[in-house]
């Protein structure tokens, strides 16, 4: 199987067109990011491919690498650890060549060549679950992070006032329950 270079222009021409699929991509690489992926060889160099393509339980998504530079497959051991699917494939990408003397230049035509580069695909199935739960805990954090950083700046504008005294504790009631009524101030 074969990847065409204007596909790949295609797929991310749509994702752009559709928020909810940008959308659903970033948070698929939040997930990416969350489970340190990134710091594995070659991981960061990966480019999209096609997807995300959402079924009922899961987001699938392709990414590509040239062949010389295959991402390290400990970084998808992480992603199978929580549940993902992961699978390298072969595959070839048909680009056009750089036109630099007329043998590069299609006959007949004014466009370049078109060569099949050698690249990995690295296919991706997450569970949408994982998904959702990496953004819920991301929204969590950001909420989190505003509120302490609104706290401290509302604190430091004030002057600082000693802390008042606590009140003294009521008493306890008696060991045996006795009784209903508080007794009012001043008398029985």
């Amino acid at each position: 199987m074969h990847h065409d270079i204007l596909d790949v222009i295609k797929n991310i021409k749509d994702l752009y067109e559709n928020n909810s699929s940008l959308a659903i991509l970033k948070d698929f690489e939040r997930v990416l990011d969350e489970m340190d992926v990134y710091v594995y060889e070659n991981w960061e160099d990966g480019e999209l491919c096609y997807g995300p393509k959402v079924g009922r339980h899961w987001i699938k998504v392709g990414f590509m690498w040239p062949h010389k530079s295959m991402p390290n497959p400990i970084g998808a051991k992480r992603l199978t650890e929580i549940g993902c699917k992961v699978s390298y494939q072969k595959s070839h990408l048909v680009e056009p060549r750089p036109i630099r003397n007329e043998n590069d230049i299609r006959p007949g035509t004014k466009k370049g060549r078109l060569d099949r580069n050698p690249i990995w695909i690295v296919e991706i199935q997450m569970p949408k679950q994982i998904a959702f739960d990496i953004y819920k805990g991301y929204m969590d954090k950001m909420q989190n992070d505003y509120k302490g950083d609104t706290m401290p700046a509302e604190s430091s504008a004030a002057p600082a006032v000693p802390a008042a005294p606590a009140p003294a504790a009521a008493p306890a009631a008696p060991a045996g329950g006795g009784g209903g009524a508080v007794p009012a101030p001043g008398g029985v």
